[in-house]
């Protein structure tokens, strides 16, 4: 039996006997994105020794590999044939494994114009609430078929199942890859990155930061020389500096105690009416801001604006984390919850208190 084989009958044991016992399991990583979402309960179950990858085909742009491996050896393997995980997750410190980036959900600069963690996730391998070993999807997109279960997995911190193994497609690097930076009011921002998004750009990232705006451009030199033409601005001398400090939120912005919010809003609205400092990414679609306004007041802001907001760090004890469901789709999240874990024990409350 090979060693990979016997850590997941290892920890299928350990989830049937916490149903046995009734006793809850708090699923742990590398732990580098342990504050995002409610605090977690119950005995600690370390998943990041089911480790190692695969399956990796760089001429069918697929990689599978089990979910403690960690992110920056996957990188590390993907970058020697020039390619990436192209949705460019964050990984919050150095222990970031891929289990956690998928649970999670989330996704860097390049995710408006490539796509989302969840858009690259071709299939994944799961222990349920039962202590069932499952598979959805497979390494294809023509596998994935019926009900999407191994997208439903991505953004559900673990409350659905533990993951064992998950394929992914990657892509290429670009060729090319510049950064632009104009000044620009954060109003003028926003009108310009949505009406290049309506253009034949290769825009990859854009970013204002409450001085400047910085828009990457990526892909053949011909058309990132093009696209530099058609936009203007000063070329940065090294972008990618800052592109990781946003993605791993080590940009001056983020260096502060106070509540740091994220809000997904359509890309046009306009600079947020609220007080505090905003940092505007994803062409509009992703605000970051930092208020001590009260959550009432910014949530209320959020929906009034076709969106929602999500306390991404420094929440209190009592403090909501995500943004409140209308009963419908609490309805429909109790279901899946229901299904994919009836005993409740994985990550019980680390979305919602009743999830």
């Amino acid at each position: 039996m090979s060693k990979s084989v016997e850590c997941a009958l290892e920890l299928q044991e350990e989830v049937l006997r916490a149903v046995a016992e009734g006793q809850p399991l708090n699923l742990t990583g590398g732990n580098s994105k342990a504050f995002y979402g409610r605090p977690a309960t119950g005995t600690t179950l370390a998943v990041n020794r089911h480790c190692g990858v695969i399956n990796y085909e760089p001429k069918e742009l697929l990689l599978t590999a089990r979910t403690g491996t960690p992110l920056s050896e996957i990188e590390t393997l993907l970058a020697e044939q020039r390619q990436m995980l192209a949705f460019e997750p964050p990984h919050f410190g150095n222990h970031a494994t891929l289990g956690g980036t998928i649970s999670c959900g989330l996704s860097g600069p390049r995710r408006p114009y490539a796509g989302s963690a969840r858009d690259f996730v071709l299939g994944v391998r799961i222990i349920n609430g039962r202590g069932e070993i499952l598979r959805f999807g497979g390494e294809v997109m023509k596998n994935v078929a019926g009900y999407d279960v191994s997208r439903l997995i991505c953004g559900s911190l673990g409350t659905l199942g533990i993951l064992l193994d998950v394929s992914l497609k990657v892509l290429p690097l670009p060729e090319s890859e510049i950064t632009l930076i104009q000044e620009r009011s954060a109003a003028e921002a926003i009108r310009m990155v949505n009406i290049w998004a309506g253009q034949p750009l290769p825009i990859s990232a854009t970013c204002y930061d409450g001085l400047k705006l910085h828009i990457r451009l990526s892909g053949v030199p011909e058309a990132v020389a093009a696209g530099k033409e058609m936009i203007g601005g000063s070329e940065a001398a090294i972008d990618h500096h800052f592109w990781a400090d946003i993605r791993e939120q080590r940009h001056p912005f983020f260096h502060t105690e106070r509540p740091l919010w994220r809000l997904s809003l359509p890309p046009q609205s306009a600079p947020l009416p609220l007080p505090g400092k905003e940092l505007i990414d994803w062409g509009g679609a992703q605000r970051w801001l930092l208020s001590d306004a009260s959550p009432k007041r910014i949530r209320s802001t959020a929906e009034a604006l076709g969106g929602y907001a999500t306390l991404f760090r420094h929440a209190g004890d009592n403090e909501e984390v995500f943004h409140p469901l209308s009963a419908p789709i609490k309805s429909l999240h109790q279901r899946l919850k229901h299904a994919f874990d009836p005993h409740a024990i994985l990550n019980p409350g680390r979305l919602y208190p009743d999830l």
